[in-house]
């Protein structure tokens, strides 16, 4: 079992930086068996520079619940399945990190498709999810949208767990 998770911040992973959104998609292996979105109330101003890649406004995460609200949600859909994101270490640090500030652990394997694509499809121009997902034809909505980027992502696992001709993604356990 996979959860294929897509986070936006108010910033890099260090400091007080928060979640301001949440997406995750937990996958067989064949099919998404359940799902979990939402908004987060970051409880500091986004900066501007976030707000116009994302999208995502102060005035749009005002009334959002906090993360302590959706930890519950987060830990049901992600338990006992690995961890899989575009550039995992920058979604599992963030949840964790949240999971930390409330006083709860959060552990799971994780698979980064950053590292698995450079390893199924090498040679590619980026390995950026936008440019990615252009180069595999995987038609991507919403950009920088958890939702949106997530969703893309479940299609890129897809992908590589198709052409993982070396075994590199097991079921059952993880060997990358």
């Amino acid at each position: 079992m996979f959860s294929i998770v897509d986070v936006e911040t108010t910033g890099g992973i260090g400091g007080p930086t928060r979640l301001t959104e949440v997406a995750i998609f937990r996958y067989d292996g064949v099919e998404v068996v359940d799902s979990f979105h939402s908004l987060l109330n970051p409880h500091c101003p986004i900066p501007p520079f976030i707000a116009r890649m994302t999208g995502i406004s102060d005035e749009m995460v005002e009334t959002a619940p906090d993360f302590a609200d959706v930890a519950h949600h987060i830990a049901r859909v992600t338990e006992g399945a690995v961890f899989v994101a575009h550039n995992a270490p920058f979604d599992y640090g963030f949840l964790k990190k949240e999971f930390a500030w409330i006083g709860l652990p959060f552990e799971r394997h994780r698979l980064c498709t950053v590292q698995l694509s450079r390893r199924i499809f090498p040679g590619l121009p980026s390995y950026s999810l936008g440019k990615l997902c252009r180069s595999l034809e995987i038609p991507v909505s919403n950009r920088h949208r958890a939702h949106g980027d997530a969703a893309a992502t479940v299609q890129l696992f897809e992908r590589l767990l198709m052409n993982d001709l070396q075994g590199l993604i097991r079921f059952g356990g993880v060997n990358v």
